[in-house]
Formats: C-alpha cells, structure tokens, sequence
C-alpha cells in the first residue's frame, strides 16, 4: 500500500486548486444572479453602478493626462483605494465568502497552495475589475515615454495585486474576530464610519478649497507615493520625468510589500489551521453568573424601581447589546453631534444646527416594538391595559431621555461655545428641548400605529413588504414633530422681531416644560392604541 505524495503536482486530468477555487468564485458571483428579484437587482446594480464608476474615472485620467496635478490625484487616489481594500472586509465580512478561510481548515490543503488560490481566486470579481480600471486609468494619466509605459505595465498589475493581498491578509488576521458577535457589531456599525467619512470629506474639501486647491496637497502626496501600494504609481511618474533610480526603488518596494503580504496571509493561515478559537473556550459558569449579578446590580442602583426601573433597564441593554440598536444609536450620537461641531468649527453653522442631536436621538423613538422583534410577545402578556402599555412606553421614553436630554445640551453648549453665541444658549436650547418632546410624542403614536419588524440577519432594517410602513412611520412621524414645535419656533421669532430680545431666556424653561407636555400627551394618546391593537402591532413586529 503506497501513499501519495501531496506536494506531488497533480494526475493528469486532475484540476489544479487553483482553477477550483477560481471556478468556485464564478460559481459564486454567477448564484448571486439566482437569487430572489430584490437581490438580484441589488446585484446586478452594484455591478452596473460599478463599472459606469470605473469608465467615468478612466474617462477623467485621459482627461488628466499631461496636467500638472495628475501626480498629485492618482498617487492620492491609488492611496484611497488600498485603504478602502483594507477596511472593507472589517466592514463587510459577509461580502464574499471566500474571506473565512476558516472553512477549509479541515480539508488537507497546505498554507502555501491555498494562498496561491485563494489570491488568483481574489482577483475575479467586481472589485478587481473596478480597481484594474482605475490602475488603468493612472498609468494613462502618468505615463510618458517608452521607460514611463515600461513603469506603467508594471506598475498597474503590482497596485491591484497589492490591494488584493492588502486585503486577503487583514481579513485572514482577523476572520474569528469578523465572525464573532464583535465582528458583526462592527460591520453593522460600517454606516457610523461612512456617514462620518462623508462629515470629514466635506470638511477637508471645504478647507481645500480655500487652501489653495490641488497643490496644497503636493508635500502629502510626495510621502505617500512612497508607501506601497500608490509608489506603484509614484513609479510611473518617476520614470516618465527620468528618474529611473527613483522608479526602480518605488517598484521594488511594492513588490517587497507583496511579497511580504503573501507571507503574512500564509502564517495567518497556518495559525488559523493549528490553533484552536479561544471563543469556543466557555468561561467558568460560576464567574459568568457573578459578572452578570453584578453587572445587573450596578445598573439597578442607578434606576426606579418596579416596573419603569426594569423596562427601562432592558431599554437600555438593548442600546448596548443589540447589533443594529447600538448601530443606530451610536450613529445618531455621532451625526447628532458631527453636523453643528463641524458647521461651527467651519465659521458657518448655526447655533440652531445644535437640533440635529435632538432630532436624530428622538427618531430613536420611533418602531419600539419593532427593536423586540419576536421576543415582543413577552412584553405583550404584561400589556392588558392602557395603563400597562402607559407605564410600558413611559419607561422606555425615559430611557431615552436619560441619554438624549444631557447629550441634546451638551452638543448645545458647545456649537454656543464655539460660535461665541452665548446669549443664545437659552434659546436654542427652550427649541431643540422641544423638538425632543415632539420627536418622543409622535415617536409612541407612530409605534403604535405604524410598527414594523427589524430583521435581525443581514443589514436590512425594515422586512420585505414593510417599506412603506417605516416610510409613514418616520417621516409622518417628523412632519408631526415640526407642526408641534410651531408655537416654540412662533414665539422665538415674535421675541426677535418685536425687539424683545431679553425676554428670550423664558423659552429655555418654556420649551423644556412643552416638550414634557408633548411627551406625557403623546404617551398618553398612545397607550390606549397599543393595548387595543396588540395583535396586529405582535404581527407586525413577528413578521420575516
């Protein structure tokens, strides 16, 4: 009996790994056009949206070619891009499957020929074709003479396979934390990191622009032309200008970065293959139970008592322990904070820009039943009449008011601090307080009327067939809040243009006492509609 050697090439007629993991990656792209009418749509639109991306920036580096800033952009661009290779599969985990190698940790594949796979397997798909079209695109725009097209044929496949590996290597270092609950919380909170992304694009394009344009930029991209991957193109341009030294040294450094990423992704591989999940070690039950008891005493101290301490504290875990609810929330903190800091720190906000805390926090409002999901059943057997649905949506209004009313003036102090508009502190805090209250109001009648269910699988937030429930639910809901905050917004005016401007320290108490009114009259007015609409709201809620 003989036994075959495995680092013996292939039988004939036998396929390569290789060619099985490519066309295991066909396979996979070609499913993703099997799928039900909503996916495929999205799938075949991204791909659409994708390549018109790819052309319209090829269209613009031919554009580009022979201008004084073309150094400048596409060494920047090149930058952008490995960086989005880097941080998208943290982001997305789910994306591509071939990203957990995890799953073929059992099967007798060795480290070397898997990583040999797996990359050529890596470069079929859409974003290896988006990103060979902007390589592309950056060796036309930089490419001058035969020793710059010499740089340019080099150059263009070393930054695409530089991504490449940049990425299989951070997704591989870090699979067991990508598919573990932390990994989920944070690609679930990839919405925080672009809505923050897009604040930080807009202010350094608004700074940009009245620092002199693109050659501010100049001394930024002569460092990173020589970081791997964009000194791929850094190259290009070195070599077009004769600096063939220069050239030379950029390309083989990125090719030392490849070659080390490769290696990286390898010991990755064989660690993943060798080592146990230290997640899959239980801790001792004993200790568990003690963090919890005490974790659950800590937190009761600080609340009510009853029913309003209880509901309130599941509120509250619910913020911290939910995937899509801390998402949320931590998104709305974010924003709620980003647009009126950022606006003033610019010299063109708005003391009144500070309502966006208070409107994005109140929005947390809306869909309370929905955050349960099915487990909203439970809650149901305890709501028999409106004065347990009262106390049930007042516990959970006042959860949220623990966080939003000290948030809501502290964002407000400060966008008064840094515009120097201290005097109208007062005032900006009477309305955002008042917008508070008329968000949490119109927030309970919409979860009592128009609830919905939030899919806990994926990074949908509405399920099929709800779209048009949550569309009503939240704008209904903030076209209410601004017709209730009408006579907050009146008076202000009226105090402005009657010249009663010292009187205008009475909205900060009078709009903080109508704003609890509003809450107390919309909980009110919502109690009785969910104790007697509590089949269809558990339906509603229970559905996908």
């Amino acid at each position: 009996m003989t036994t075959a050697d495995p680092t013996a090439p292939a039988a004939a007629g036998v396929p390569s790994l290789t060619s099985v993991f490519v066309r295991l990656k066909l396979s996979l792209l070609r499913n993703g056009l099997k799928q039900s009418g909503g996916r495929t749509a999205a799938f075949v639109s991204s791909i659409v949206v994708g390549i018109l991306f790819a052309a319209g920036m090829l269209f613009a580096f031919v554009l580009m070619r022979g201008h004084a800033a073309a150094p400048t952009v596409t060494v920047l661009l090149a930058a952008v891009v490995a960086l989005s290779w880097t941080v998208m599969p943290l982001f997305v985990p789910s994306g591509d499957e071939t990203l957990d190698p995890t799953r073929l940790v059992m099967l007798p594949l060795r480290p070397r020929p898997l990583v040999r796979a797996l990359f050529v397997a890596s470069l079929v798909g859409i974003a290896p074709l988006v990103t060979t079209i902007l390589a592309v695109g950056a060796g036309l725009a930089l490419a001058e003479g035969a020793a710059g097209t010499v740089a340019a044929v080099l150059g263009v496949p070393l930054l695409v396979v530089s991504c490449v590996a940049l990425s299989r290597s951070v997704a591989a270092a870090n699979v067991r934390l990508l598919t573990s609950r932390k990994g989920r919380d944070l690609a679930v909170l990839s919405g925080l990191v672009i809505a923050v992304g897009m604040q930080f694009v807009n202010f350094g394009a608004q700074r940009l622009g009245r620092a002199g344009g693109v050659s501010s930029l100049e001394p930024a991209a002569e460092v990173v032309g020589w970081l791997p991957p964009a000194s791929a193109v850094s190259a290009i341009d070195a070599a077009g200008d004769g600096d063939y030294a220069v050239a030379a040294a950029k390309l083989l450094l990125s090719a030392a970065a490849v070659a080390g990423l490769l290696y990286w992704w390898q010991r990755s591989l064989v660690r993943l293959m060798t080592e146990p999940d230290g997640s899959t070690i239980g801790a001792s039950p004993d200790a568990g139970a003690k963090d919890k008891s005490a974790s659950s005493g800590r937190l009761g101290r600080l609340l009510p008592g009853g029913r309003t301490g209880t509901v309130m504290e599941r509120s509250l875990r619910y913020i911290w322990r939910d995937p899509k609810t801390k998402a949320a929330w931590v998104t709305s903190l974010a924003i709620g904070a980003i647009v009126p800091l950022f606006n003033a720190l610019q010299g063109t906000g708005s003391i009144y820009f500070a309502c966006f805390a208070s409107g994005m926090l109140g929005m947390q409002m809306y869909n309370q039943f929905g955050q349960d999901t099915s487990a909203f059943w439970m809650v149901a057997q305890t709501l028999s009449t409106a004065a347990d649905a009262y106390a049930e949506l007042r516990a959970r209004a006042l959860a949220l008011l623990v966080i939003t009313v000290p948030f809501t003036a502290l964002v407000t102090a400060a966008t008064a601090g840094l515009l120097g508009q201290w005097d109208r502190l007062p005032e900006a805090l009477g309305i955002a307080f008042a917008l508070l209250g008329a968000m949490v109001a119109s927030g309970a009648m919409a979860s009592a009327n128009f609830p919905y269910s939030i899919p806990q699988d994926g990074y949908k937030n509405v399920a099929p067939g709800q779209g048009g429930l949550a569309w009503i639910s939240i704008f209904g809901g903030m076209l209410a809040s601004a017709l209730l905050c009408l006579p907050v917004i009146g008076l202000a005016l009226f105090l402005h243009l009657a010249d009663h401007e010292s009187l205008l320290w009475l909205l900060f108490p009078g709009g903080a006492l109508y704003g609890v009114l509003l809450v107390w009259g919309g909980l009110r007015l919502a109690a009785p509609r969910v104790s007697g609409r509590l089949p269809e709201i558990l339906a509603a809620v229970s559905k996908g």
